[in-house]
């Protein structure tokens, strides 16, 4: 590998959709709530929530559309585009070639999806890592995008509280005189299957097809859902994040050498500020270099990392010469981390 095809993370933007869900309106739904103990539980005090009519790959291109208008790049640098997504447009096509046509990419580019939710962001770049070093595409645009609220039961404030839509697009690139992160990596990933039935929506896939019909089943919470909609085990998801998380962020620094006091911020997948609490103070990280950024934006699947780090990159919380770790963990049971280093 030569200094020329070193994958460099150039630039990221962000899209939100335009309606909003907030603290007060969930509270006016479920009155044993008030706006203060949602935030205090969640982190959260508003949601950005799709369109009837809008899907998860029309939140990436918007997000796309910014990163070009930023002169970053241009659709005809790309080729190359990872679209991470838990939302589809279709079974088939897949959604990045529809994604290529709508953006206007050369024909010569390279579009596949990824059916990945809260390690998503992390396992796309080390996607677009490979892709770069071993010389297959030179500008990788990694698109991430989720429409949950389209998965969720309205009465269901488990998880309405917390999961939200949005989309990012990052530009990696291989050249040399690129400033950014480099992606230093290593990456480290995980999977644990067993959890699957944790974090899932039972129908509407292939085992199990969507029904209309399908009974509302009530939980100890008075959380009403069916088969067709997402279902959190949120006990057993802050189980799972507090067994792995710290042991795949000292799978990262062992490999390198490194010390949690040699990493100079820590943005993590943004689940819940209860979660990122307890594993800051397990991980014992000062709270400046811990980033937690989801108060008004929610939990976007696998678009709160790029969200959270372009929002440090824009307050200046990033500097060249730092090391930033990303971890991604959740659904599937799937989680990764790795290192970039700012140039």
């Amino acid at each position: 590998m030569t200094q020329s095809n070193r994958a460099v993370l150039q630039a990221i933007e962000y899209h939100l959709p335009e309606a909003r869900v907030t603290n007060d309106a969930l509270a006016e739904q479920f009155p044993e709530w008030t706006p203060a103990r949602i935030h205090e539980i969640v982190g959260v005090d508003e949601r950005h929530v799709a369109a009837s009519d809008e899907c998860a790959s029309d939140l990436a291109v918007a997000a796309a559309t910014k990163l070009f208008a930023s002169g970053r790049a241009s659709p005809a640098d790309i080729d190359y585009v990872i679209h991470c997504t838990q939302g589809p447009d279709y079974f088939l096509p897949t959604t990045a070639c529809v994604i290529q046509n709508r953006l206007g990419l050369p024909k010569h580019c390279g579009a596949v999806d990824i059916n990945l939710g809260c390690s998503g962001y992390v396992y796309g770049l080390g996607l677009a890592k490979g892709l770069i070093e071993s010389e297959q595409a030179n500008r990788v645009l990694f698109l991430t995008g989720d429409t949950y609220s389209k998965y969720l039961n309205p009465r269901d404030k488990s998880v309405r509280s917390v999961l939200a839509d949005g989309a990012a697009a990052t530009l990696l690139t291989s050249d040399a005189s690129a400033t950014g992160g480099r992606l230093a990596g290593p990456f480290v990933y995980g999977t644990d299957g067993r959890g699957a039935s944790n974090l899932i929506v039972p129908a509407g896939g292939m085992r199990q097809a969507y029904d209309p019909n399908a009974p509302v089943q009530i939980d100890d919470s008075g959380n009403e859902r069916t088969a067709n909609n997402v279902y959190m085990n949120g006990a057993e998801i802050f189980a799972f994040t507090l067994r792995e998380v710290p042991a795949v962020i000292s799978r990262v620094l062992s490999a390198k050498g490194l010390s949690v006091d040699d990493v100079d911020l820590f943005v993590p997948h943004q689940a819940n500020a209860f979660i990122l609490a307890h594993l800051q103070r397990k991980l014992r990280i000062p709270p400046e270099r811990f980033v937690i950024d989801m108060a008004d934006c929610g939990n976007t699947g696998s678009s709160t990392i790029a969200i959270a780090l372009r929002r440090a990159m824009a307050r200046g919380a990033i500097r060249a010469g730092m090391r930033v770790m990303l971890v991604g963990f959740g659904v599937g049971y799937s989680w990764g981390a790795t290192l970039l280093e700012w140039i």
